[in-house]
C-alpha cells in the first residue's frame, strides 16, 4: 500500500486500539485519543526517528504527549511499533500495569510523566535546549498538545522561551478538537486564534485539517525544514473521530465508548499493522565539555559568609570538575549567586527569566538527557512551580532546586519575598531531599553531594552573611546533623538550621550565664533526618526546642516531632516558628518579632525548664 493508505489504515487501527484499551479498563480517554490518531500515524511512520530497542540512544528524537490523558493513543502507538503486545495494551489502567491512566517513565519510551496539563511543552523546551546547546545533536522534539491546555500560562512561558532561544528542533502539534472536559474550549475551532498568538510569540504556525494525511505530511515536512524558530502545527480535528455516536459530542470526555463492538465495526475492525519507525538520523556523539581540577572551596572559620554566596562558589567549582553540571536561574543570579557559575561556565548556564514554571520544566527536560541541573531562584517563587516539582517526582526526575532569601531574616523586602512554607511543601514531595546548611563550608560540602543525589533535592540558602563555624575539611553527609555543643550535664536540646542555628548558639551562651546548659544541634539535613542523634538528645535531656525561620506547619519542628511519633521515647518538644504575618524591617527586628532570635529562644528555654521543674516537684 502507498503512504496515504498506510497512514489512513494505521490511524483507524490506533483509534480501534484506543477504544479497546479504554473498554478493557472501563475508563480512560478514547475520544481525545481518536482525534489525534491521524496526526500520530504520519509522525511515527515517517518523521519520528527513534530506536525502540535503545531508548537511551542520544540521537533519538523525542515524543512527548503534553495532553497526557490521551494515553490510549501513545500506548496504541507502542503496539503498532511492535514494542508491546496486545495483551499488554489491554492491561491499561489495571493495578500493577505499567500502562497507567496517564503516561509515566515506568515505561522505557516515556521520558516524563504528563497528565497535569501545561507541562509537556515546557519540559520539551528543556530537551530542545539540551539538544541545541549541550548535546549539540540534531534530534528533534515533537510534542502533542491539547487545545484545552493552551489556556495554561505555562504553555506560553514555553512559547516565548522557545522562540527567544531559536529552538528550531522543537515542533508542537496542537490537537484542536474543540471540546474539553465540560464543553467547548476557549477558542473552539478558531485556528487563527492559536496561529496569531504563536506567530506573535515568534513561532512558525502551520494550520491544517488534522484528518487529511497529505496535509499532515506536508506540515511535518515544513516544520522539520524550518530554521531558527520553533514550529507549531495547528490541526483542526474531531473529538471521537470515526464513531458517529461520540463524534464532536459533548459529554463523552473521559469515558469508554457506550458500545465497543459497534464502535470497532464502524472503524473497520481490529487490525494488526506493524510499522517500522525510522531509525535515528545520525550516530553522533554528544558534546563533551572539558574539565579541570579547581582549587577546593574553603572559607575561614570566624569569617562572615552568606550560604547563598557559598552555593555559587561551590557550584562553579563543581562545574569545573564535572562536565555534566548545568545551572539555570530565574533572573536573580546576582542574588542567588548562580552568576558565579554563569561567569565560569557560560556554555552550561541558562537564563530562564521570571518564569519559574519554565525554569523547573527546563531542568526536568535537561535531566532526561542525563545532564545534572541546578535550578535557583528566590525560595518564595518556587511555589509558583510547585505542580512542576510534584510532577517531576512522578517523572522520576533528578533535579536540584536551590531557594535563597528564605524566611523573615531577609529583612526589608517584606513578606512577599519571604519563603515561609518551602520546607513544608517540598518535604511533602515523594522521595525529596531537603537541605538547609548553616555555614559556608557546610554548604560547599552539600552542593557537591547534591550532584549525586537522586530525586528532587532542595537546598535552602540564607541571604544574611553568617559566621563560618566549620573547617573546610569537615564532612557533612546528607541525612546527618552536627551536634555543635554538648555536655553530660545538658538540661535541654535546641535544634536549629540556617539562620536559627546561629541564634540558638547565642541563646546557649546567654543560658549558660544563668546556669542552664543547652545542647545545640545543627539539623542541616531535614529530610532525610538524623534520627539517631535526635533520639540520643531526647533520652539525655528530655526537653527539645526547635527553632525555624519558617511557618510552624510542616517545617523543621514537625520533622523533629515525626521522629518521636513511633518511638517509645517521648520528649517534650516546643516549637518556635514564625506564627504571625511579618512586615518589613531589619533582619534582627524581624527575628525578634517572630520570637526566634537568641533572646526569645533563651527566654523560651527558661520558661520551659521552670515549668518542667515545677511539674516534677508537684
Amino acid at each position: 500500500m502507498n503512504d496515504n493508505e498506510l497512514w489512513e489504515k494505521l490511524g483507524q487501527q490506533l483509534r480501534v486500539d484506543s477504544v479497546r484499551a479504554s473498554a478493557a479498563a472501563n475508563s480512560g480517554h478514547p475520544t481525545s485519543s481518536m482525534s489525534a490518531a491521524d496526526l500520530a500515524a504520519v509522525l511515527v511512520t515517517k518523521y519520528l526517528h527513534y530506536d525502540f530497542d535503545n531508548p537511551d540512544n542520544p540521537n533519538n528524537d523525542r515524543l512527548i504527549f503534553s495532553k497526557g490523558h490521551a494515553s490510549p493513543l501513545i500506548y496504541s502507538i507502542f503496539k503498532a511499533t511492535g514494542a508491546i503486545s496486545d495483551e499488554e495494551l489491554l492491561s491499561f489502567r489495571k493495578f500493577g500495569s505499567r500502562f497507567q491512566g496517564h503516561p509515566t517513565p515506568a515505561i522505557p519510551w516515556i521520558d516524563v510523566a504528563t497528565g497535569s496539563l501545561g507541562q509537556g511543552l515546557p519540559i520539551a523546551v528543556g530537551l530542545a535546549l539540551a539538544g541545541k546547546r549541550l548535546d549539540c545533536l540534531p534530534y528533534r522534539i515533537w510534542v502533542f498538545c491539547g487545545d484545552s491546555e493552551m489556556a495554561e500560562g505555562s504553555m506560553w512561558e514555553a512559547f516565548q522561551h522557545a522562540a527567544m532561544a531559536g529552538l528550531d528542533n522543537l515542533t508542537a502539534i496542537i490537537d484542536v478538537n474543540r471540546l474539553g472536559q465540560r464543553g467547548e474550549t476557549m477558542h473552539g475551532w478558531d485556528l487563527d486564534a492559536y496561529a496569531n498568538r504563536a506567530e506573535a510569540f515568534g513561532w512558525k504556525a502551520i494550520k491544517i485539517d488534522g484528518h487529511d494525511v497529505q496535509q499532515i505530511d506536508k506540515a511535518y515536512s515544513e516544520a522539520a525544514a524550518t530554521k531558527n524558530i520553533p514550529s507549531v502545527v495547528i490541526a483542526r480535528t474531531i473529538k471521537g473521530k470515526g464513531v458517529s455516536v461520540v463524534e464532536n459530542t459533548n459529554g463523552a470526555h473521559g469515558k469508554p465508548l457506550p458500545d465497543t463492538e459497534a464502535a470497532i465495526k464502524e472503524l473497520g475492525g481490529i487490525t494488526n499493522i506493524t510499522v517500522n519507525v525510522p531509525a535515528p538520523a545520525t550516530n553522533l556523539v554528544p558534546r563533551i565539555f572539558t574539565t579541570s581540577i579547581p582549587d577546593k572551596i574553603k572559607f575561614r572559620v570566624g569569617d562572615k559568609v552568606a550560604t547563598r554566596k557559598a552555593y555559587g562558589d561551590a557550584l562553579a567549582a563543581l562545574g569545573s570538575s564535572r562536565n555534566d553540571i548545568v545551572a539555570l536561574d530565574g533572573e536573580v543570579s546576582n542574588s542567588t549567586f548562580a552568576e558565579v557559575f554563569a561567569n565560569a561556565h557560560p556554555d552550561r548556564y541558562f537564563e530562564m527569566y521570571i518564569a519559574e514554571q519554565q525554569l523547573v520544566a527546563a531542568a526536568v527536560g535537561m535531566q532526561i538527557r542525563e545532564w545534572v541541573p541546578f535550578a535557583s531562584t528566590f525560595a518564595a517563587f518556587l511555589s509558583r512551580a510547585y505542580d512542576f516539582v510534584r510532577m517531576a517526582a512522578i517523572s522520576q526526575a533528578n533535579i536540584r532546586l536551590v531557594g535563597s532569601h528564605a524566611g523573615v531574616s531577609i529583612g526589608e523586602d517584606g513578606p512577599s519575598q519571604m519563603a515561609l512554607e518551602d520546607l513544608a511543601s517540598l518535604r511533602a514531595i515523594h522521595g525529596s531531599t531537603i537541605l538547609y546548611p548553616s555555614d559556608a563550608n557546610q554548604t560547599a560540602a552539600l552542593v557537591e553531594q547534591m550532584a549525586d543525589c537522586s530525586g528532587i533535592i532542595y537546598m535552602r540558602t540564607t541571604r544574611e552573611a553568617t559566621t563560618v563555624l566549620y573547617n573546610s575539611d569537615e564532612e557533612f553527609l546528607v541525612g546527618g546533623s552536627r551536634v555543635v555543643r554538648s555536655s553530660s550535664q545538658d538540661d535541654v536540646t535546641v535544634v536549629g538550621a540556617g539562620i536559627t542555628l546561629h541564634e540558638s548558639l547565642e541563646a546557649a551562651d546567654q543560658l549558660e550565664a544563668d546556669g542552664v546548659i543547652a545542647r545545640v544541634i545543627d539539623l542541616y539535613s531535614i529530610k532525610p533526618i538524623d534520627v539517631e542523634t535526635l533520639l540520643k538528645a531526647a533520652k539525655e535531656t528530655g526537653l527539645i526546642v526547635t527553632v525555624e525561620d519558617h511557618r510552624p506547619e510542616g517545617g523543621l519542628g514537625d520533622a523533629v516531632l515525626e521522629v518521636f511519633a513511633t518511638e517509645d521515647c517521648k520528649p517534650y518538644v516546643l516549637k518556635l516558628a514564625v506564627n504571625e504575618m511579618p512586615t518589613s524591617g531589619k533582619p534582627s527586628e524581624l527575628l525578634s518579632a517572630a520570637g526566634i532570635d537568641a533572646s526569645h529562644i533563651a527566654n523560651a528555654v527558661r520558661k520551659l525548664i521552670a515549668t518542667n521543674r515545677t511539674e516534677r516537684l508537684s
